[in-house]
């Protein structure tokens, strides 16, 4: 196994120092360290990170290759600094089976550009009507511990508390796209000053605020984990935060998108914005900011959604809903994070690595930088500056909502496991 020297990283932000990769683990960590035929990587004072793990990605596959494929979605996760990724069960057939979620758990190890974790379905085609086998599938060869119908809510109550108690046998997680079917039909954007003006119809806060207070408390009554998929409003930040402080076991994520974009953009009538929860308003922009720099809201999660040109290059009423975000997340927290003096770098391992990684049990995932620890490693560029081009993505489609945008840092490098998967900014 060959033998790796970074020399001069700034560890989780801090003082520079060398990291000896020796195969698949990290050797040693200190300043002047040497290594006998060793590839060095001179880092110069770049900022070394643990690989970052996405608890919320859509890689298509099966059924949708046109969008997506395990091969080109692991392809844009490395390239955005990820070792570990979780794959939604929104796929064609559905992932509400052992052998479905074991055909994606295989595909991402066939290809080897980070780890697919695959998530399983709560319900049977993620119509809401029948629990999935959500045993079988934890005990396949996926081990599947977090399950989703997202995309869809799972409204009704029982079908919910009977999943929570399902999964608390296992040590699962239920994660809940939360959205009151009835009070967003016809819905297109957030429901407030800019959908009244525009004539769209509007995805109002409570749709949202509603399944969570519902659902955070059917936790508490079975003592079982709920996480809440891509928070959006402010008022949900609030009835997270009450809930953490009854000691209920409820996690949650933001997507990088809600950190930045706000329901304004939606005044271009360009589709690439159109995306589920909405964009919403500054006010929930920065109470969602707080939240995430506070601990209220736990993780970063990309929400990853990648759609062919022809489903978004048509009308705002047609257009699907959904952006890509693998490839530029560390970018938006950066800019909306770090650079407000929100978070620290050590801040960002801990929302974009250490906690996802627990979340999802991806037990080689989210380790300290330290002798000892398995060599999952991204080298970030935080001084670099420049303008999005969806045209040097490595994911299948382009549907970003920052291109031409000017966003901060750079990923260089990833490593899984001790093998370079992004080299200089290009894929291994």
């Amino acid at each position: 196994m060959s033998k790796i020297l970074i020399r001069g990283a700034k560890v989780l932000g801090g003082e520079p120092q060398d990291v000896l990769i020796d195969g698949e683990t990290i050797a040693e960590v200190g300043t002047g360290l040497s290594a006998e035929g060793a590839e060095v990587v001179e880092a110069d004072g770049q900022v070394l990170l643990p690989g970052l793990v996405d608890l919320h990605t859509h890689l298509r596959e099966p059924g949708r290759e046109d969008s997506e494929t395990v091969l080109t979605g692991t392809r844009a996760a490395a390239s955005g600094g990820y070792t570990a990724v979780f794959a939604m069960a929104n796929t064609f057939p559905v992932a509400d089976t052992a052998g479905v979620v074991e055909q994606v758990y295989r595909l991402g190890q066939e290809h080897g550009y980070c780890d697919v974790q695959p998530i399983g379905a709560v319900t049977v085609g993620l119509e809401g009507q029948k629990l999935a086998e959500l045993g079988a599938m934890h005990e396949s060869a996926a081990g599947v511990t977090v399950f989703s119908d997202d995309g869809k809510c799972v409204h009704d109550a029982v079908i919910m508390r009977r999943a929570l108690e399902y999964v608390k046998a296992f040590g699962g997680v239920v994660a809940q796209h939360a959205q009151e079917p009835r009070l967003t039909e016809g819905a297109e954007m957030n429901e407030g000053v800019v959908s009244a003006e525009l004539g769209l119809g509007g995805w109002p806060a409570v749709a949202e605020e509603s399944i969570i207070a519902r659902d955070v408390l059917l936790a508490e009554h079975v003592g079982s984990r709920v996480h809440i998929c891509h928070l959006s409003t402010a008022g949900s930040v609030e009835i997270v935060r009450w809930a953490k402080s009854r000691g209920i076991d409820v996690t949650a994520e933001v997507t990088p998108h809600h950190l930045l974009l706000t329901d304004e953009l939606v005044r271009t009538y360009n589709p690439v914005y159109k995306v589920n929860p909405p964009l919403r308003t500054e006010r929930d922009v920065m109470a969602l900011r707080e939240a995430l720099a506070d601990g209220t809201i736990d993780i970063v999660a990309t929400d990853h959604a990648p759609h062919p040109h022809e489903d978004k290059d048509c009308e705002w009423a047609a257009a699907a809903m959904g952006m890509v975000g693998l490839e530029t997340a560390l970018s938006v927290v950066q800019h909306t994070m770090v650079e407000t003096g929100l978070l620290d770098w050590a801040g960002v391992a801990e929302r974009m690595s250490f906690k996802p990684a627990r979340i999802g049990r991806a037990e080689s995932h989210g380790r300290p930088v330290s002798a000892g620890e398995p060599a999952n490693l991204t080298l970030v560029d935080t001084a670099y500056r420049g303008p999005v081009d969806p045209a040097g993505f490595a994911s299948r489609s382009r549907n970003t909502p920052y291109e031409g945008r000017e966003l901060p840092g750079r990923v260089t490098h990833t490593w899984l496991r001790g093998r370079a998967t992004l080299v200089d900014g290009k894929l291994a």
